[in-house]
């Protein structure tokens, strides 16, 4: 199929039509991560966004339901330069144009992307429209202009759950059927520690990471009141990743403010931006935003950097927290955003990137331990 993108500011790119035949529109960003295009495919975090991939392959390790991050793909649609026709892996279970034809995402492939991505460097993440039905080229460019900007659009309550479900051990296994404890981990004698997590569009992988400290998950939709989270009676509260812009979503940002100092709290991504609003801090987006597995990040508290994997479009400003209460621990050696806080006197921590990664690096799984370790902490 022939098919086209049609940017906002009237850039026009012509290819070829994968997945799903249609159109499809939102905001279009790039991701650098070489490999994990299924995780990054059904991450929430991408909805209402196309997602342009800079690895020039994809495709050709094929998809399997082991490595959804959510029950679908939740991007609007895909692009690459080369889309493979064949899957050649072991654990493949579909070719990937079958995969995103069956959840009925578009793929625009054969394009010079690395054009594609310059461009967007240059100018910022803008709205886009690929489709392989209209061939008017300037009809699609004022289709991009009239989409919804993800300036002030809450998209947390959009992907949430709406209901209540638990996510424990028995929900974690590995491929041999061995529960997924972490690495010289032994509960014996240790208390299995309950953890509400917030859904603002959660990935699974965070949920296994959580089980591998010894936790037991309960999973609450992004609009839960704090009393009855609180009522819940847990060790711990963990504010997931999510879509869109946080300041629009007010209702997290009181629940964390009447959650403080009551139980541990730990923040990934949105769940981090929300924590920055919740301590009276603001945010911003950024020009392009982050979007990779090879972000380096210097821990401030130790001196290290660490490798880390990135899916975000906004960021907490620094200067806006109160550092006399906050510590500021982690920060992006790209562009010196502020990656992670922690405060002071309450139990509460948080970062911007993705510590649980899948795709991405590992070097940043401690920080699950350290969620685990102030629960006890603040027990004792």
């Amino acid at each position: 199929m022939q098919a086209l993108l049609a940017l906002e500011d009237g850039r026009i790119f012509r290819g070829h039509g994968y997945g799903h035949p249609g159109e499809c529109q939102g905001e279009v960003v790039f991701n650098t991560s070489l490999t994990g295009y299924q995780e990054i495919a059904t991450d929430p975090s991408y909805t209402g966004q196309i997602v342009v991939l800079t690895n020039p392959q994809i495709g050709n390790y094929g998809t399997n339901q082991a490595d959804n991050e959510s029950a679908k793909p939740y991007i609007e649609g895909l692009i690459v330069r080369e889309f493979s026709p064949i899957s050649s892996n072991w654990r493949s279970e579909q070719v990937t144009d079958e995969y995103m034809e069956r959840y009925k995402v578009p793929v625009l492939a054969d394009i010079d992307t690395r054009a594609l991505v310059r461009h967007l460097r240059t100018y910022g993440v803008m709205r886009g429209v690929i489709s392989t039905l209209e061939t008017n080229a300037e009809v699609l460019i004022q289709k991009a202009r009239n989409i919804r900007k993800m300036d002030g659009t809450d998209l947390a309550k959009v992907v949430s759950t709406k209901s209540i479900y638990t996510f424990d051990e028995h929900e974690a296994l590995n491929e041999t059927g061995d529960t997924l404890l972490a690495p010289g981990f032994d509960l014996t004698g240790r208390k299995q520690m309950h953890v509400v997590a917030y859904d603002f569009g959660i990935k699974r992988n965070i949920l296994r990471m959580l089980v591998r400290e010894g936790c037991r998950v309960t999973v609450v939709p992004a609009e839960t009141r704090a009393e009855d989270v609180l009522a819940l009676k847990p060790d711990g509260v963990f504010l997931s990743n999510g879509p869109g812009d946080p300041e629009p979503v007010e209702y997290a940002v009181k629940a964390i403010k009447q959650i403080l100092g009551r139980v541990p709290v730990f923040g990934i991504c949105l769940g981090h931006q929300l924590t920055g609003l919740a301590l009276g801090g603001r945010t911003y987006k950024l020009k392009f935003g982050h979007h990779g597995g090879n972000h380096p990040v210097r821990n401030n508290r130790t001196g290290k950097v660490e490798i880390t994997a990135h899916n975000h479009n906004f960021a907490v400003d620094p200067d806006s927290i109160n550092t006399s209460e906050v510590e500021l621990t982690h920060i992006d050696l790209n562009d010196n955003t502020l990656e992670g806080l922690r405060h002071k006197s309450l139990p509460l921590f948080s970062v911007q990137y993705h510590p649980e990664a899948a795709p991405g690096p590992h070097d940043s799984n401690y920080l699950f331990h350290d969620f685990r370790k102030l629960m006890e902490e603040w027990q004792g």
